[in-house]
């Protein structure tokens, strides 16, 4: 979140530079702001007949 450097040795944050940013993010991901985007062609929509999908 703040862009610093993580020290990785004995962080016990990590990959978070400290607890703060690891709840900040955290945060995010439970409210809904990150999130993964679907495909134009998802699974479902490919034809199950078809080896080749």
């Amino acid at each position: 979140m703040c862009r610093r450097e993580v020290q990785w040795e004995d962080n016990a944050y990590r990959p978070f530079c400290s607890e703060r940013c690891q709840v900040i993010d955290l945060g995010a991901w439970a409210s809904g702001d990150y999130a993964v985007s679907e495909d134009e062609e998802s699974p479902s929509s490919l034809p199950q007949d078809n080896p080749e999908y």
